[in-house]
């Protein structure tokens, strides 16, 4: 990574971390970037799909449990070896003044895993369900968006990390949303 692109990216770091914090956002952070905290969202857009299209749900919850299980295991198994970016945690920097209420986490941290399953959910949602509901590309995005902010506040990834994340995510949403108007021209 180019120097000046590094240090622009620790100076983000410092400001979302250590700048930022207060006392409600070192209280509800952690929860955010939490997956089980959002379990009731989750059985909701699983309860929601296959009430209202039943067999065309069945097909939108496999394709969207497969949008975050293909980003999760592209962006952990494949990509985080491959860069090989150390946490904020880690670096010998960022380090000294990390804020990190959560614990650093295990391996490397390009991209955010975190950031790029809920953005691969939130833009398979987004082209899936946009002509219908237009609100939901406002609500997906700023419930990714909330997901990736917490991962820079908790001190376990750099912005570019949950940056880099949220594109792949896209991209990965966007593949399996085209899949489903392949399959589902009709939706």
């Amino acid at each position: 990574m180019p120097e000046t692109l590094l240090q622009f990216d620790r100076h983000l770091f410092h400001i979302i971390n250590h700048d930022m914090a207060n006392a409600f956002f070192d209280w509800i952070m952690p929860y955010m970037r939490n997956p089980r905290f959002w379990i009731p969202l989750y059985i909701f857009i699983i309860a929601f799909c296959l009430w209202r299209y039943k067999k065309t749900g069945a097909i939108i919850i496999i394709l969207l449990a497969l949008s975050a299980g293909f980003a999760d295991f592209t962006s952990a198994s494949l990509i985080k070896p491959a860069v090989q970016r150390v946490r904020p945690c880690r670096d010998p920097v960022t380090a000294l003044t990390d804020i990190n209420p959560v614990g650093c986490g295990t391996g490397y941290s390009f991209p955010s895993t975190h950031a790029t399953d809920h953005f691969a959910m939130a833009a398979f949602l987004v082209l899936v369900f946009y002509k219908n509901w237009r609100w939901i590309a406002l609500w997906a995005t700023l419930w990714a968006g909330i997901i990736c902010f917490a991962q820079v506040y908790v001190g376990v990834h750099y912005p570019l990390d949950v940056t880099g994340g949220a594109i792949y995510g896209i991209l990965v949403g966007s593949l399996f949303a085209f899949i489903f108007k392949k399959l589902q021209p009709q939706f």
